[in-house]
């Protein structure tokens, strides 16, 4: 059975496809056979990624599709080691599906109130949904370089009653490039910035391992 990685917002621009292939290039560049569900329809994000991926010949390949609903990525889940299902925006309905169906949650939100209020909603509505707390664990994305800010934002989190990923991602050109590229975070050439990445991920892997 399939390893599952439910990667879900309430809004866009949090950086959700991004931590999506980002899991999904470091479990595939340790041999384990990968796919991202592309739940998203009308953006197509993760999948057109693939597409740059694919043409810029980048290795590991990580295999990336299309489907309408959760129940359609499902019967695709057990001939991989693990599917990462990069859910859509603004769908409670999918959400609550991708998160009964996961191992872990995965909520990135950026430091605004704008991006925590709405996560922490969301989280809010699964628990009273009956999802586990411990199935849920929020990113910090899209920083600046204020620390204080960070730990603020990961203060108000917890507060609320979740956990977060050690480390952030910042938001930075380099990051931009790489995914235009068709290349994950991690796969960036500035070694600060690679480490960055790979902070986070490595989280997400261990919290994983436990499952």
């Amino acid at each position: 059975m399939a390893l599952l990685v439910g990667v879900i917002s309430q809004k866009g621009g949090v950086s959700k496809s991004t931590i999506a292939r980002l899991i999904a290039r470091e479990y595939a560049a340790a041999g384990w056979d990968v796919k991202i569900a592309d739940l998203d329809i009308s953006q197509g994000t993760s999948t057109d990624w693939k597409q740059r991926r694919e043409v810029n010949d980048i290795k590991p390949e990580v295999a990336v599709e299309q489907f309408r609903t959760v129940a359609q990525a499902l019967k695709h889940a057990d001939v991989y080691d693990l599917m990462i299902l990069d859910g859509p925006p603004h769908s409670m309905q999918g959400t609550l599906e991708i998160a009964r169906a996961s191992d872990l949650l995965v909520l990135p939100t950026g430091l605004s109130l704008d991006d925590l209020k709405p996560s922490v909603l969301l989280a809010h509505e699964l628990v009273k949904a009956k999802i586990a707390v411990e199935k849920i664990v929020f990113v910090l994305c899209r920083v600046g370089d204020r620390e204080n800010e960070i730990e603020e934002a990961r203060s108000y989190i917890h507060k609320a009653g979740y956990a977060t990923i050690e480390g952030s991602i910042p938001e930075k050109t380099a990051y931009r490039q790489a995914s235009d590229n068709g290349r994950a975070i991690s796969e960036v050439t500035f070694p600060t910035l690679k480490q960055r990445a790979e902070q986070v991920v490595q989280g997400i892997i261990d919290l994983l391992s436990e499952e």
